[in-house]
């Protein structure tokens, strides 16, 4: 659980090519920072100082909840290379043995600098500073059935700040909550997906309102005693693979690809990447380092590979050369519900799936078909555009972003009657 909240940490903490003069560096521009409230809302469009999440919790008169929240505190450095660079220091707060009952009178702490722990050992680290950061935690329970609860934690960054601070986002930026998010756990109770809720509760999981931060469950895949609210949207139980040696701070990119980057830096790159940051120094030191056998494994692996049904029976003639590339009849429509389906037909949309957030903000919306497809396994899909796409015309046009596929079962005909 760990190692997953420090991969969001950490997130776009600094990109390759791992120079603070690089021009992606200089702009710092981490997922869920939380700007001084000040600050925040003079800016147009106003930004975020505060998240919110909620998610659903089986619980009783035994249960007890800990509430953990982490951020990032950047702090300048020394400069040591042309460009000022500010280090991120790990800061947290924890609440522990919260009762169902004083979660549903409802709680809000006021957290000072004191109270806002560092890191093992960051206090001692030269550079680093007392800080003037304040947060604001709020805590609540509603009940909506037999044992099952709705919870939702706010916080918020009411660091006070000057005239500096309030205009500056360099200022602001050294005050800013950066990568915030909480970790809940609770004891003697279950939380509840809302990404794959059980039938009765799916109304409520929708219902649950989330800014700034998403929760998923986390741990060990099916305990339900842990969940991460993240800015980064993820999965239900997410997982480092088994062969990352390491943080590169850019889950979008491949480990390997980074990896291979990093060994063609020049010496004065390669000074730079050990001057800026202890963090940055270690992806150098780690990667000039790796053993062979190691960057290999990193090129790639497969996982949950299973064979369905029993081995299959051997042909008795020779297997014939396949191409991907024959020609298939061009596939027209396809029948669903008992309506045969065309291109420019109109369909409501109902995911099965339910993946991820994409999955739960189409459910139930309109939108015209612009292609029946059929892959390689010839399974088909309709390629539709939703109705009120802004950028509707895009898709009907084939640009990427504007198209999505559904299987024919999770699509409903609107306004025709069978042919």
């Amino acid at each position: 659980m760990e190692k997953i909240a420090d991969a969001v940490l950490l997130e776009g903490y600094i990109l390759y090519p791992y120079r603070p003069s690089a021009l992606k560096n200089r702009q710092r521009w981490n997922f869920g920072t939380l700007y001084p409230r000040g600050f925040a809302v003079a800016q147009r469009p106003e930004e975020a100082w505060s998240i919110h999440a909620e998610t659903l919790v089986e619980a009783g008169e035994k249960s007890r909840f800990d509430v953990r929240i982490r951020f990032l505190e950047l702090v300048p450095q020394a400069a040591q290379s042309q460009m000022e660079w500010d280090k991120g220091v790990v800061r947290s707060w924890t609440i522990e043995g919260i009762s169902i009952e004083e979660m549903r009178n409802g709680i809000r702490r006021q957290l000072t600098a004191a109270e806002l722990d560092y890191a093992s050992g960051s206090v001692a680290e030269p550079g680093v500073r007392e800080t003037r950061m304040q947060a604001a935690l709020e805590l609540g329970a509603e009940k909506i059935g037999e044992r099952v609860y709705r919870l939702a934690a706010t916080v918020s960054n009411i660091t006070p700040g000057s005239e500096a601070e309030k205009t500056s986002r360099r200022s602001a930026q050294g005050l800013a909550f950066t990568s915030a998010h909480l970790l809940l756990h609770v004891e003697n109770g279950v939380l509840i997906s809302i990404l794959d809720p059980p039938h009765e509760l799916a109304a409520a999981a929708c219902a649950c309102n989330n800014r700034g931060v998403f929760p998923v469950l986390v741990g060990e895949p099916g305990t339900r005693s842990d969940a991460l609210c993240s800015p980064i949207v993820l999965y239900d139980y997410p997982q480092i693979a088994a062969e990352s040696a390491g943080e590169f701070f850019d889950a979008t990119e491949i480990d390997e690809m980074l990896a291979l980057r990093v060994l063609t830096l020049s010496d004065e790159e390669k000074g730079e990447m050990r001057a800026a940051d202890p963090r940055v120094a270690k992806i150098l030191e780690r990667t000039e380092t790796l053993p062979q056998e190691h960057l290999l494994k990193l090129h790639g692996a497969l996982r949950g590979m299973k064979r369905d049904g029993p081995e299959p029976r051997r042909a008795a003639n020779p297997i014939q050369p396949w191409t991907p590339f024959a020609e298939k009849p061009e596939l027209n429509s396809v029948r669903v519900f008992g309506v045969e389906l065309r291109k420019g037909d109109r369909v409501r949309l109902w995911p099965q799936k339910r993946a991820d957030i994409m999955d739960m903000a189409m459910e139930g919306r309109t939108a015209v078909i612009e292609a029946v497809e059929q892959d390689l396994d010839d399974n088909v899909q309709l390629a539709v555009v939703l109705d009120d796409d802004p950028g509707k015309d895009m898709g009907l046009l084939r640009q990427p972003g504007h198209r999505f596929f559904f299987m024919p079962d999770e699509v409903e005909p609107l306004n025709m009657e069978a042919r």
